[in-house]
């Protein structure tokens, strides 16, 4: 008998166990664990909080293993067509003077007249010149004394040696048996023959050539010698516009010959293996989202943008609760004139045109040439201190509904002194609430950073934010050819602020106490 008594007590007991229903089992959580089961039950905040947290290990702990560096630059090699020279043919006189000053600009446009006229003398500030004609193509010029000061004539005469210029007594010599049709000359006890392409040589060495055609390398160190310029000449005759041609130390090079009418001349374009960034270059195996305009890799920016742009979206929040709660809580608690003080306060900073004023200083940053990283910490504190009156607000009404309540008075009785009782009791009351408010704005503050930054304002070269990112699209061929260049940037930011503002939905809803979820 006393055995069916234990058994039916231990099948009583045994249902009463299982008899306990899900809503007795969380009246006996704790407050915490109440908000974590309610929060974990709404899936959309658990999406959320998901992509969150796949944002944070793609920001920080892909840009940690990331191979490349933020600001690393890649190159490549590609083929170029560069201006290497200029050739035309010489119709027009040229004046050879013995220096710089013997004759001047003045003199030269005399002289050209002097020849037109068919004259043996001119005058140019106040010296008078003697002009012999030697030839059909060369003329002598005397200046005071019968000195020789110059000759005019329609060849070049160039030296075989980079960087030595023939003697003015000697070019005219040169000249003189050009002209003459001789095949040399006695010139300073030395002799010297001329063949008829114009080559002179001293024995058996050249040391110059005469020619008709102006050649004349772009950039000032490169000499162009004469083996060069004969093929140059040789191919436009032939009416050729491309030739390779191989010098002495044995590199080859191609180049191509292109007429410009307005000058009557032909630039010699000259094709090179030139070392180039490597910018908006397509996704590949190395690079899996391409390269951006400054040859950098773009998933390594996408990765160091992000922590740039949490990076400050985190610092604002805390500088504006900081301020929002301190001044809140007082001016919640003490109330009268310091309630009314700190209130009108807030009322001028939401009367501020923030951004209109960021941008001023914004500009105002970009004319000082602040240093990117110095600009950074100033943009978090500009956010941050014109962003705290909504949360001011926000802790003063908590405030004032929960210091009239028991708890409060009990701790006034007891002695309390005012500011353990605003941040021991009252403050801790509207963490809740305020991690809720914090959660929303760490999206809109990622929104405004994206924005400045998109303008120019913000985050600068070298570091990345996903809103300087975006600003490659302000060129519509960027826009419209390199999708790699923008979309992932904008995508990540999307998906960063709908994840911040569902779990502050979630949040918001699981402190809720009147929630039975």
């Amino acid at each position: 008998m006393s055995e069916e008594i234990r058994n039916n007590q231990n099948q009583n007991s045994s249902e009463n166990e299982y008899s306990l229903n899900d809503d007795r089992r969380v009246r006996t959580l704790s407050p915490g664990a109440l908000v974590i089961r309610r929060f974990i039950r709404n899936r959309v905040a658990v999406t959320g909080l998901v992509i969150l947290v796949a944002m944070f290990i793609f920001s920080f702990i892909g840009g940690a293993i990331s191979p490349y560096k933020e600001d690393q630059l890649f190159y490549t090699y590609n083929e170029q067509k560069k201006q290497y020279a200029s050739i035309k043919e010489n119709k027009e006189i040229r004046y050879v003077s013995a220096s710089k000053n013997s004759f001047p600009s003045v003199a030269k446009a005399k002289c050209v007249m002097a020849i037109k006229k068919d004259e043996d003398t001119f005058e140019a500030k106040k010296i008078e010149y003697k002009l012999t004609k030697e030839s059909d193509t060369l003329y002598s010029i005397y200046g005071e004394g019968d000195e020789l000061v110059a000759f005019a004539t329609y060849d070049i005469i160039s030296s075989s040696t980079q960087g030595q210029d023939l003697p003015f007594e000697l070019q005219y010599e040169i000249e003189k048996t050009i002209s003459a049709g001789g095949d040399g000359f006695e010139f300073d006890g030395k002799s010297y023959t001329v063949d008829e392409a114009g080559t002179v040589l001293e024995g058996e060495n050249e040391i110059g050539y005469a020619s008709r055609y102006i050649v004349q390398a772009i950039m000032s160190d490169v000499f162009l010698t004469r083996s060069f310029k004969d093929q140059l000449i040789s191919h436009i005759n032939d009416g050729k516009n491309e030739f390779v041609f191989t010098d002495e130390d044995g590199t080859e090079a191609a180049y191509a010959l292109t007429y410009d009418a307005g000058s009557e001349s032909w630039n010699v374009l000259q094709t090179v293996e030139t070392k180039v960034f490597d910018t908006y270059h397509s996704p590949t195996k190395e690079h899996p989202l391409g390269t951006d305009k400054n040859g950098m890799d773009m998933l390594t920016r996408l990765m160091y943008g992000g922590r740039v742009s949490l990076y400050i979206g985190f610092i604002v929040v805390i500088i504006e609760s900081l301020i929002g709660v301190v001044l809140g809580g007082i001016s919640g608690y003490c109330g009268g004139w310091v309630d009314n003080l700190i209130m009108r306060i807030v009322d001028i900073f939401y009367c501020i045109p923030s951004m209109p004023i960021i941008i001023i200083l914004g500009a105002a940053m970009d004319a000082m040439r602040v240093d990117p990283q110095i600009r950074m910490i100033y943009l978090m504190l500009i956010l941050g201190f014109l962003g705290w009156p909504g949360i001011a607000r926000l802790v003063r009404g908590q405030i004032l509904s929960l210091r009239e309540q028991e708890f409060m008075i009990a701790a006034e009785a007891t002695g309390i002194r005012a500011s353990r009782r605003i941040f021991r009791h009252l403050i801790p009351n509207v963490i809740p609430q305020l991690i809720v408010t914090m959660t929303m704005s760490l999206g809109s503050t990622i929104i405004t950073e994206a924005t400045l930054s998109f303008l120019g304002l913000g985050v600068k070269f070298p570091f990345a934010s996903w809103g300087n990112i975006i600003n490659d699209v302000n060129d519509t061929f960027v826009l419209t050819n390199y999708w790699f260049i923008w979309i992932p940037a904008g995508v990540c930011l999307l998906a960063t602020v709908l994840a911040f503002n569902l779990v502050g939905d979630g949040l918001r809803d699981a402190f809720d106490p009147k929630m039975k979820r």
